[in-house]
Protein backbone atom coordinates (compact mmCIF):
# COMPACT_ATOMS: atom_id res chain seq x y z
CA UNK A 1 0.00 0.00 0.00
CA UNK A 2 1.70 2.90 -1.06
CA UNK A 3 1.70 6.98 0.62
CA UNK A 4 -0.12 8.20 -2.55
CA UNK A 5 -2.87 5.70 -1.54
CA UNK A 6 -2.68 6.42 1.83
CA UNK A 7 -2.71 10.12 1.04
CA UNK A 8 -5.90 9.90 -1.46
CA UNK A 9 -7.44 7.79 1.42
CA UNK A 10 -7.10 10.32 4.48
CA UNK A 11 -6.51 13.61 2.90
CA UNK A 12 -8.26 14.67 0.15
CA UNK A 13 -11.54 15.51 -0.30
CA UNK A 14 -12.64 13.02 -2.87
CA UNK A 15 -17.15 12.56 -1.65
CA UNK A 16 -17.86 10.19 0.94
CA UNK A 17 -14.55 8.68 2.66
CA UNK A 18 -16.50 5.84 3.78
CA UNK A 19 -17.53 4.58 -0.03
CA UNK A 20 -14.58 5.38 -0.89
CA UNK A 21 -12.67 3.17 1.09
CA UNK A 22 -15.48 0.24 0.96
CA UNK A 23 -15.29 0.42 -3.21
CA UNK A 24 -11.51 0.34 -2.80
CA UNK A 25 -11.45 -2.55 -0.47
CA UNK A 26 -14.16 -4.64 -2.44
CA UNK A 27 -12.13 -4.61 -5.53
CA UNK A 28 -8.89 -4.98 -3.97
CA UNK A 29 -6.61 -7.89 -4.59
CA UNK A 30 -6.08 -10.00 -1.30
CA UNK A 31 -2.88 -9.10 -1.01
CA UNK A 32 -3.68 -5.60 -0.72
CA UNK A 33 -6.69 -6.48 1.92
CA UNK A 34 -3.99 -8.37 3.82
CA UNK A 35 -1.09 -4.94 3.74
CA UNK A 36 -4.40 -3.05 4.69
CA UNK A 37 -5.80 -5.44 7.46
CA UNK A 38 -2.00 -5.07 8.95
CA UNK A 39 -2.13 -1.35 8.36
CA UNK A 40 -5.46 -1.25 10.00
CA UNK A 41 -4.84 -3.48 13.18
CA UNK A 42 -0.93 -2.03 14.09
CA UNK A 43 -2.64 1.94 13.64
CA UNK A 44 -5.86 0.55 16.34
CA UNK A 45 -2.80 -1.08 18.59
CA UNK A 46 -0.65 1.60 18.46
CA UNK A 47 -2.17 4.71 18.18
CA UNK A 48 -2.00 6.20 21.90
CA UNK A 49 -4.67 8.88 21.18
CA UNK A 50 -6.90 6.19 20.17
CA UNK A 51 -10.62 6.23 22.43
CA UNK A 52 -12.44 4.39 20.72
CA UNK A 53 -13.81 3.43 16.86
CA UNK A 54 -16.78 3.65 15.08
CA UNK A 55 -17.59 0.65 13.66
CA UNK A 56 -20.12 1.10 10.92
CA UNK A 57 -22.45 -1.54 9.90
CA UNK A 58 -24.95 -2.02 7.31
CA UNK A 59 -28.09 -2.08 8.95
CA UNK A 60 -30.07 -2.78 5.69
CA UNK A 61 -28.24 -6.13 4.97
CA UNK A 62 -28.15 -9.46 7.38
CA UNK A 63 -25.25 -9.44 10.14
CA UNK A 64 -22.21 -10.11 8.09
CA UNK A 65 -19.13 -12.66 9.59
CA UNK A 66 -16.51 -9.60 8.76
CA UNK A 67 -18.74 -7.34 11.36
CA UNK A 68 -18.56 -10.31 14.20
CA UNK A 69 -14.98 -10.62 12.81
CA UNK A 70 -14.05 -7.28 13.67
CA UNK A 71 -16.14 -6.64 17.07
CA UNK A 72 -14.89 -9.24 18.39
CA UNK A 73 -10.61 -8.18 17.47
CA UNK A 74 -11.51 -4.83 19.02
CA UNK A 75 -12.82 -6.39 21.99
CA UNK A 76 -10.64 -8.77 22.32
CA UNK A 77 -7.66 -6.18 21.82
CA UNK A 78 -9.93 -3.70 24.86
CA UNK A 79 -10.82 -1.27 22.33
CA UNK A 80 -13.54 0.43 22.91
CA UNK A 81 -16.04 0.76 19.92
CA UNK A 82 -19.16 2.55 19.26
CA UNK A 83 -21.87 0.85 17.01
CA UNK A 84 -22.83 2.89 14.02
CA UNK A 85 -25.19 1.11 12.20
CA UNK A 86 -26.21 2.84 8.61
CA UNK A 87 -28.69 2.45 5.81
CA UNK A 88 -31.20 2.59 8.77
CA UNK A 89 -33.65 3.68 6.23
CA UNK A 90 -33.76 1.08 4.35
CA UNK A 91 -34.63 -1.50 6.21
CA UNK A 92 -37.55 -3.24 5.19
CA UNK A 93 -40.26 -4.62 7.11
CA UNK A 94 -39.66 -5.28 10.42
CA UNK A 95 -39.09 -1.81 12.42
CA UNK A 96 -35.36 -0.59 12.45
CA UNK A 97 -35.28 -1.12 16.50
CA UNK A 98 -36.23 -4.81 16.22
CA UNK A 99 -33.21 -5.34 13.30
CA UNK A 100 -30.91 -3.95 15.29
CA UNK A 101 -32.23 -5.69 19.07
CA UNK A 102 -31.27 -9.11 16.76
CA UNK A 103 -27.98 -7.75 15.91
CA UNK A 104 -27.04 -6.83 19.25
CA UNK A 105 -28.34 -10.28 20.70
CA UNK A 106 -26.55 -11.71 17.65
CA UNK A 107 -23.08 -9.83 19.41
CA UNK A 108 -23.99 -10.41 23.16
CA UNK A 109 -22.04 -13.69 22.50
CA UNK A 110 -18.76 -10.98 22.47
CA UNK A 111 -19.64 -9.27 24.83
CA UNK A 112 -21.73 -10.63 27.58
CA UNK A 113 -20.98 -7.89 30.35
CA UNK A 114 -21.71 -4.29 28.87
CA UNK A 115 -22.38 -4.39 24.73
CA UNK A 116 -20.97 -1.37 23.60
CA UNK A 117 -22.88 1.72 22.41
CA UNK A 118 -25.16 1.59 19.24
CA UNK A 119 -25.97 4.42 16.88
CA UNK A 120 -28.55 4.09 14.45
CA UNK A 121 -28.19 6.18 11.20
CA UNK A 122 -28.93 7.30 7.70
CA UNK A 123 -27.47 10.19 5.51
CA UNK A 124 -30.79 10.22 3.47
CA UNK A 125 -33.02 11.22 6.63
CA UNK A 126 -30.78 12.86 8.58
CA UNK A 127 -31.47 10.02 11.63
CA UNK A 128 -28.67 9.74 14.46
CA UNK A 129 -26.40 12.46 13.20
CA UNK A 130 -27.19 14.81 16.52
CA UNK A 131 -26.25 11.36 18.27
CA UNK A 132 -23.37 10.57 16.52
CA UNK A 133 -22.00 14.26 16.73
CA UNK A 134 -22.76 14.26 20.68
CA UNK A 135 -21.16 10.96 20.85
CA UNK A 136 -17.91 11.69 19.42
CA UNK A 137 -17.93 15.45 21.54
CA UNK A 138 -18.14 13.24 24.40
CA UNK A 139 -15.14 11.32 23.17
CA UNK A 140 -13.47 13.89 22.76
CA UNK A 141 -14.58 15.56 26.31
CA UNK A 142 -12.82 12.15 27.59
CA UNK A 143 -9.65 12.21 25.92
CA UNK A 144 -9.11 15.58 26.94
CA UNK A 145 -10.23 14.99 30.99
CA UNK A 146 -7.99 11.91 31.20
CA UNK A 147 -4.53 13.21 28.92
CA UNK A 148 -5.30 16.68 31.82
CA UNK A 149 -5.28 14.11 34.76
CA UNK A 150 -1.98 12.35 33.61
Amino acid sequence: MSAQYLSDLFLKDQGPLDSDIAYRFANASQSSRTDWSRFTKGYFLNRETLVGVLLLIDASIPPQQVDFDCANWLGRNNIGLTFVFTKCDKIKGKQPNDKIKHFQDLFSEYYRKSPPPWIMTSSVTGLGRDELLCHMSQLRNYWDNDDESV
